[in-house]
C-alpha cells in the first residue's frame, strides 16, 4: 500500500487525518477547489487509494496511467503528481518535456528513494519529490506549499497572444478583435492578458488579486466587487460573455469563442 492510513478516531474525519495530526489552516490558505490535479501513475492500486483521498481533501483529481496520456492532458490542470515508473515513458523524461513547454506545477511521487532519482527529477523541472509510502496529509501539505509558491510568483508577460480572432500584444498593450482595436484600461488589459495566457485554466480570485492587483493578502471583500466589475467590462468590450466564464465558488476561466 503506497499511501499510509492511520486509525480513525472519528468517523467524520478521513482516515489519513486523525486527531493526532490535523494540520491547522495555513496563514496563506490555498483554495483547494481551484486546484486541478492530474495523477500520472501506472499502478491502479495506488491510484485507487490516492484519487478518492485527494477528492476528500477538496481537490479536483483525475488519473492517467501513461506518460502519453499525460502529454495530452497536462495543459488542462494546475499540478501533476508523476510516478517515475510509467509503462511507456520514464517519469524524468516526462517532467523534462513538460517543463520545456509549460510552467505547470509538478511533484514526483514515487517509490524510488535514491539521490540520483531526486537530483534528476528536480533538475528536469519537478517542484518537489515525495517518496512512497506517504500519508495523504503530508502529500496535501506539499501540494499546498508548491501551489503557494507557484501562484504567488509575479506574472511575467511573454509577448503577444493570438487566440482565434483575438490578438493581445503585451509590448504595445494593444488588443484587437476581428481586426478592430479594443480600448481597455490598464487593469482590464492586465486581467485579460493573465486569463488568456492559460486558456481553460481556472484562476482563483486570490490569484487575480496577487498577479493583477499585486496584493496576496487582500480579503475577498476588498477586491471582489472590483474584479467582478472588470470582468463585466471585459465581457462587454469583447462583445460576448463566452470569452470569460465564471466557475462558481472558484474564479474565472478564459475560453476561446
Amino acid at each position: 500500500m503506497a499511501y499510509q492510513c492511520t486509525r480513525t478516531v472519528d468517523p467524520g474525519i478521513p482516515r489519513q487525518l486523525t486527531a493526532e495530526y490535523r494540520p491547522a489552516r495555513p496563514a496563506k490558505y490555498v483554495d483547494r477547489k481551484a486546484i486541478r490535479i492530474l495523477t500520472v501513475d501506472g499502478e491502479s492500486e495506488d491510484a485507487d487509494l490516492l484519487i478518492p483521498g485527494l477528492r476528500r481533501h477538496g481537490y479536483v483529481a483525475e488519473r492517467v496511467a501513461t506518460g502519453a496520456a499525460a502529454l495530452q492532458q497536462y495543459r488542462k490542470v494546475d499540478l501533476l503528481l508523476v510516478d517515475l515508473d510509467l509503462p511507456d515513458l520514464d517519469g524524468v523524461e516526462l517532467c523534462r518535456h513538460i517543463r520545456s513547454v509549460c510552467d505547470v506545477a509538478i511533484i514526483v511521487v514515487t517509490a524510488r528513494d535514491t539521490e540520483i532519482d531526486r537530483v534528476l527529477s528536480l533538475r528536469s523541472g519537478a517542484d518537489d519529490y515525495v517518496v512512497k509510502p506517504c500519508s495523504l496529509a503530508e502529500l496535501s501539505a506539499r501540494v499546498e506549499a508548491v501551489m503557494r509558491r507557484v501562484r504567488l510568483q509575479p506574472f511575467v508577460p511573454e509577448g503577444a497572444i493570438t487566440i482565434g480572432s483575438l490578438h493581445i500584444d503585451h509590448p504595445t498593450r494593444e488588443v484587437r478583435l476581428d481586426g478592430r482595436t479594443i480600448e481597455l484600461t490598464r487593469k482590464e488589459f492586465d486581467l485579460l492578458y493573465l486569463l488568456a495566457s492559460r486558456p481553460d485554466n481556472v484562476f482563483s480570485r486570490r490569484q487575480i488579486m496577487t498577479q493583477v492587483w499585486g496584493d496576496s493578502e487582500a480579503k475577498y471583500g476588498k477586491y471582489g466587487r472590483t474584479i467582478d466589475t472588470h470582468i463585466s467590462s471585459l465581457r462587454g468590450k469583447l462583445g460576448s460573455s463566452r470569452w470569460i466564464t465564471t466557475v462558481r465558488g472558484v474564479g474565472f476561466r478564459f475560453r476561446p469563442v
